[in-house]
């Protein structure tokens, strides 16, 4: 049963990664990875309230499972904003790198701890 709860996640989060990138690229013509960071930024905003919601006992290991290994575990991609932050280093856009790094680090634990914050005001 566990691992179908992770694959029905990964089933939504793939595609949601990607076409979520394709829209959000597309409305910026920067070399700087917006979709990539729109879906990993989303990503730690989901696992934040997740983690929340598991803490005050609205979430049980299923739902953890299925949103946070599955539908996050797909959606977000430390491999593509690696491999991006590369690309930006190798063209000569390394503070476009540089603010990929610090931004996605930044922005990310924001994301959690503003998931925590919320579930933890929806639930406690």
């Amino acid at each position: 049963m566990n691992w179908f709860l992770v694959i029905a996640g990964a089933a939504v989060g793939a595609p949601l990664r990607y076409l979520t990138d394709r829209a959000v690229q597309s409305r910026h013509a920067s070399v700087f990875p917006w979709g990539t960071f729109t879906v990993n930024i989303a990503g730690c905003l989901v696992l934040g309230l997740l983690t929340g919601a598991v803490a005050a006992g609205a979430a049980d290991s299923h739902v953890r499972l299925l949103l946070g290994t599955g539908l996050c575990g797909a959606l977000t991609t430390y491999s593509t904003f690696s491999y991006e932050t590369l690309r930006l280093t190798e063209t000569g856009a390394g503070r476009y790198a540089v603010a990929n790094v610090a931004g996605s680090v930044l922005a990310g634990l924001g994301a959690v701890f503003l998931g925590v914050t919320i579930a933890e005001a929806v639930w406690a």
